[in-house]
């Protein structure tokens, strides 16, 4: 028998766990005696919120769970932003926090790192939240956490132990169990879908980021059955945005709903349907809505499906596709298609002057790049106008919408898809500010990364907002740091390009370096 504290780490290790981000702390140290025995690695963040998005972008990256080993109190409440972006989209981070000793929980001492109700804070933000109080209750808790994130709708969950249950003997956990299969559709769902399908002449798919596991039988339903394709932020690369039917990036605003209200059947397979896709409360669909999801709450929501069912989206689709005859005909027309997707993204070009640097940034990297962006104008845009051909190219903080996302998450996605694979971090310089003391931590892990930094000195977002409703711009400008200084004092290495020469150049150099790069970027650039 050894401490719970290492147990928990060979328990993780045993259930395929080979990371862990986060910080040690004396409430949680116990953690730490047994993580180098259990063979895993350790990342040391430089907040607790850079370990939430570091382990946040490893998971969406290595479409494995990202962990966190993080302390009572401050620690809990660090990680609660990260935790909440992870529950907006739909990421699997486990947090394992220490708490207070059992006899000190939600009794309002005055404690070091004491809170009301630790948990209580947990809960607002993750799927599953609860204590363990000895090993069976704490190894149950994990298991339930891992089989939730494979087989629902991956959100998040902590796991917090009380300090004194942490440093007790404890047996080591049980073997790891498979999880049960994920859901599939009845054959009587499956045959009315495709009745649906053959009757309709204007179908259209939804498609969002719970669909990215079904691109291969996507695309040969998409193609055999000449189904119009309206992806969401999270499901662009599904089917790519130049396939013939395919109407890119306009899920946002009036155009997609006019869109929406002329086809005879909507498909939506794997999205919230969301606010910050579409813009609105509704769809502005008048067809027969066929709703496929992992979870129970969206299959019930304000859209009222007229046809909720449960089910993965790779499973569903390869039913569906085995269901229908080889070929099938429908009105869509390519060429009024590809109208509609080239006037969705001029209209997405909303920021003037950003995109000639978005398309000078798009020749400058490879096309394989992973990129990693942050709540600023020119990722707003360039995450709708920037075409994808594969899912999985572009993550962005889309339903928590928080600052300080990019850098952590880029680091997490290195860490995740290693050396060869180009990871980018694009942030705003005053989003980046929120995190940059993460580049410690990329720089001690010798990452190549590249971090295009657009500095505007300024919230550009907020005072356009300000402007447009009619209110004199306030608090939106502040004094920047030196940030070509101030990452060469971390140890990265930093330029400012002047030409689009230049940036392929810096962009081609970071990606070969032993060490992040800074490439900072400003209005004064001008392809």
């Amino acid at each position: 028998m050894q401490p719970l504290g290492v147990e928990i780490s060979r328990a993780l290790a045993a259930r395929g766990v080979e990371v862990i981000f986060g910080i040690p702390g004396v409430h949680n140290v116990e953690l730490y005696r047994g993580i180098i025995e259990a063979g895993i690695t350790h990342i040391l963040a430089r907040h607790e919120g850079g370990a939430g998005f570091m382990a946040d972008g490893y998971a969406r990256a290595s479409g494995k769970p990202g962990v966190i080993y993080i302390i009572t109190g401050p620690g809990v409440t660090n990680a609660l932003t990260p935790l909440g972006q992870a529950y907006s989209d739909s990421v699997p981070v486990l947090a394992v926090a220490s708490c207070l000793d059992t006899a000190d929980l939600d009794q309002g001492r005055g404690r070091l790192h004491d809170m009301i109700s630790q948990l209580g804070a947990a809960q607002s933000v993750v799927e599953l939240a609860g204590t363990g109080l000895d090993g069976p209750s704490t190894f149950e808790l994990i298991d339930r956490a891992l089989a939730g994130f494979a087989t629902s709708r991956p959100r998040p969950a902590l796991v917090q132990v009380p300090i004194n249950v942490l440093g007790a003997l404890a047996a080591e956990a049980p073997p790891p169990v498979a999880p049960p299969a994920r859901p599939k559709a009845s054959d009587a769902d499956i045959a009315t879908v495709a009745q649906l399908v053959e009757n309709a002449r204007k179908p259209l798919l939804i498609l969002g980021g719970g669909a990215r596991n079904a691109a291969a039988p996507l695309r040969e339903l998409v193609a055999r059955q000449n189904l119009a394709v309206l992806p969401s932020y999270a499901g662009r690369g599904i089917i790519p945005d130049d396939h013939p039917n395919s109407f890119g990036a306009m899920v946002y605003g009036a155009p997609s709903a006019a869109l929406i209200g002329s086809a005879d059947l909507v498909i939506a397979i794997g999205t919230e349907l969301g606010e910050t896709d579409f813009g609105r409360a509704t769809l502005g669909h008048r067809a027969p809505l066929v709703r496929v999801d992992l979870d129970t709450r969206a299959l019930a929501d304000r859209h009222r499906a007229s046809h909720p069912i449960r089910a993965d989206a790779n499973s569903f689709a390869t039913q569906l596709n085995a269901a229908l005859p080889n070929t099938g005909s429908t009105d869509w027309s390519t060429s009024a298609i590809a109208r509609r997707r080239k006037a969705g993204r001029v209209a997405a070009e909303t920021y003037p002057g950003l995109q000639p640097v978005i398309d000078a940034l798009r020749k400058a990297l490879p096309e394989t790049a992973t990129i990693f962006s942050d709540m600023t104008q020119i990722a707003y845009q360039a995450k709708v106008t920037w075409p994808m051909t594969a899912p999985n190219r572009w993550f962005h903080p889309s339903g928590f919408g928080c600052l300080g996302y990019a850098l952590p998450a880029a680091i997490g996605g290195k860490v995740a898809l290693g050396r060869a694979t180009p990871v980018i971090a694009l942030a705003g310089d005053y989003g980046f500010q929120y995190t940059l003391q993460e580049l410690a931590t990329a720089v001690e892990l010798g990452l190549n990364l590249p971090i295009i930094l657009w500095d505007n000195a300024r919230l550009k977002e907020i005072e356009d907002y300000m402007v447009q409703n009619q209110i004199a711009p306030n608090a939106v400008v502040a004094k920047n740091p030196d940030f070509i200084a101030l990452a060469r004092a971390y140890g990265a290495n930093a330029s400012q390009p002047e030409t689009p020469a230049d940036l392929s150049k810096a962009i081609e150099t970071a990606l070969g370096a032993t060490t992040p790069t800074l490439i900072r970027l400003t209005p004064d650039f001008r392809p």
